[in-house]
């Protein structure tokens, strides 16, 4: 009996033994990091960090971000010393349902763009594009686009079926089912779509009526372009009387007062039920465009202390090639007009990440995917253009150096993140 229980206490140490060294084993592997951000300046306003830190990536993961981490754990180092980190910018209005639809304007058409052509090398690692398509072609767009994409790619869903078609169909009230709409949201990808667009819409407020039902049934908000109406519509009755806390409205700043009532009067000030209406919850989008963005209405705005929620920039062919250029240029426009780079930050990450309630994004939280922006500062001679095709000179432009998506180096403008080309000849 001794012997057997001898052999018992043996097999246990073994066992014990057997099992304790490989959990070991994977608590050491577990320390391992496969890329540190070295010596940046991070800002992440979600968790209140504005200052030099490391930030360590394992396995498309956040793992640690804090002061001197050791570059012994680090399989893979980048020196982001001199420039700044942040969460991956997160634009929240795109439009990128490109496709070749013959005489399409935005949904399955030309004017959309390809996201990631477009997306990594401005710093953007998420988009949310505005309604390009409708519950009728939206499992179209998620086909061609949102599943082929490495950029993240969510949406606003178009309270029309059909979406941005053209003008034409956008007027379609017969094809406005709130029903429908917040079906393809609640039964088939509430993890993609995240609100309802109103836009275009040439008559009353009944429009954004459909929409805020549809949002109201699939518990999302809705995002308005409140343009083409003439005479202009109130926006403050917009704001007061169909609007919730939550619901956006798009083109802030944007100058058309022959089809759009603007946020700052002709004597230059911000009209007080703006201000009001911020702070009652409704959100201010920029949505930049190719025509929706005006100095007379930004430069007065911001030094009267109405800067909006969300700084994005209507991403298409026409904007791009336009005044807009891309986000890294929305933002250092903002920069140049007195906004602080953490409150432009904020507005490209944690600011949209709350608004389309997707708390999961938008920051550098230990867990969450790594998605990171690293960009200087540049500071010379530099001209920023309008919709209206008026210039602001300035002497700040902001410069997406290395864009990572969960993980993944997808954008190095200098060759930060890889060794240089002597290494192969001295390996050989």
């Amino acid at each position: 009996m001794k012997l057997i229980h001898s052999h018992r206490l043996k097999f246990i140490r073994f066992l014990a033994v057997s099992l304790l060294i490989p959990l070991l084993t994977g608590l050491s592997n577990a320390q391992s990091v496969d890329l540190l951000l070295k010596g940046g300046h991070v800002i992440d306003p979600k968790n209140r960090i504005d200052g030099v830190m490391d930030v360590a990536v394992t396995a498309g993961k956040i793992v640690r971000v804090a002061a001197d981490i050791p570059v012994s754990d680090a399989k893979r180092v980048v020196d982001a010393k001199g420039l700044y980190v942040a969460p991956g910018f997160i634009d929240m209005h795109v439009h990128v349902f490109n496709g070749t639809t013959p005489d399409a304007y935005i949904a399955n058409g030309h004017t959309s763009v390809a996201p990631d052509g477009f997306t990594f090398r401005t710093g953007v690692t998420t988009v949310v594009d505005a309604g390009s398509s409708g519950w009728r072609n939206f499992k179209t767009f998620k086909a061609q686009t949102i599943d082929r994409a490495q950029t993240r790619v969510l949406a606003f869903l178009n309270i029309v079926g059909t979406g941005m078609a053209s003008r034409f169909e956008e007027q379609d009230m017969s094809d406005m089912n709130p029903v429908m709409t917040a079906n393809m949201i609640k039964r088939l990808y509430p993890n993609i779509i995240v609100g309802i667009k109103s836009a275009h819409y040439w008559g009353d407020y009944s429009q954004v009526q459909r929409a805020v039902e549809a949002g109201k049934l699939a518990d999302v908000p809705v995002i308005v372009d409140f343009g083409e109406h003439r005479p202009p519509l109130s926006i403050e009755k917009l704001f007061r009387e169909y609007l919730r806390p939550g619901d956006i409205f798009t083109h802030t700043y944007a100058h058309g007062p022959t089809d759009r009532e603007t946020v700052v009067d002709e004597q230059g000030k911000v009209k007080p039920f703006v201000l009001e209406m911020q702070k009652k919850g409704i959100v201010f989008d920029v949505g930049h465009g190719g025509g929706a963005f005006a100095w007379r209405q930004a430069i007065p705005s911001i030094k009267q202390g109405f800067l909006a929620n969300v700084i994005s920039t209507d991403l298409h062919t026409d904007s791009m090639n336009g005044g807009m250029k891309g986000l890294d240029n929305v933002i250092s426009k903002f920069l140049n007009m007195g906004v602080t780079l953490s409150d432009a930050i904020l507005r490209v990450t944690w600011n949209p990440a709350q608004v389309i309630k997707r708390p999961e994004l938008g920051s550098l939280t230990v867990g969450s995917e790594a998605d990171i922006t690293i960009f200087s500062v540049r500071t010379g001679n530099f001209g920023f253009i309008d919709a209206r095709r008026l210039k602001l000179k300035g002497d700040k432009k902001l410069e997406a150096e290395l864009t990572i998506r969960a993980g993944k180096v997808v954008w190095d403008l200098n060759g930060i993140s890889v060794a240089g080309w002597e290494s192969e000849m001295q390996g050989k």
